[in-house]
């Protein structure tokens, strides 16, 4: 029997390969995931670096999408429900470089919660921006390296 991490990893790496390859490319790999939180690891390597030696900031977009994404994609399949997922805004602070592997922690488990209620309940589609924290554990533990702000918006799908 595949534990939940592993179902939701399989599950991540797929929708990478067949909808979103810049995902599958950059080899995200969840770390953590439960009600309140996800952390998510991309590696620092040849593909996900800059000249500078450190994470390439498109990669870093790539690392938060998929931190405030898949929770809400998550929480929805586990309701048994469809959801439309998109971002419609997004500020970055880049602090720090990241020349290490990056993880990305988005703790907003609750307000996605709120956002998927809403928007079963009433059908219409429901925007709030969501928190994720790049760090580099290896080298800075919880130090922030990039924080984003990911304007989340969700609507049910279906009738």
């Amino acid at each position: 029997m595949l534990s939940p991490l592993t179902k939701a990893n399989l599950y991540l790496k797929s929708f990478g390969f067949f909808k979103v390859p810049l995902i599958w490319i950059c080899r995200p790999k969840i770390l953590k995931l439960d009600r309140n939180s996800v952390e998510i690891k991309i590696p620092l390597k040849r593909k996900t670096k800059n000249h500078l030696n450190s994470m390439y900031f498109g990669v870093l977009a790539v690392g938060a999408d998929v931190a405030g994404g898949f929770m809400a994609m998550s929480k929805a399949q586990e309701r048994g429900e469809k959801v439309s997922l998109a971002f419609k805004a997004v500020e970055g602070q880049f602090l720090k470089r990241p020349e290490a592997d990056v993880h990305f922690v988005c703790d907003d488990g609750p307000l996605i919660d709120k956002m998927l209620d809403e928007t079963f309940e009433t059908g219409e589609r429901v925007n709030q921006a969501v928190k994720i924290t790049a760090i580099c554990p290896s080298l800075h533990g919880n130090e922030p390296m990039a924080e984003f702000m990911l304007t989340l918006s969700l609507k049910k799908m279906g009738g």
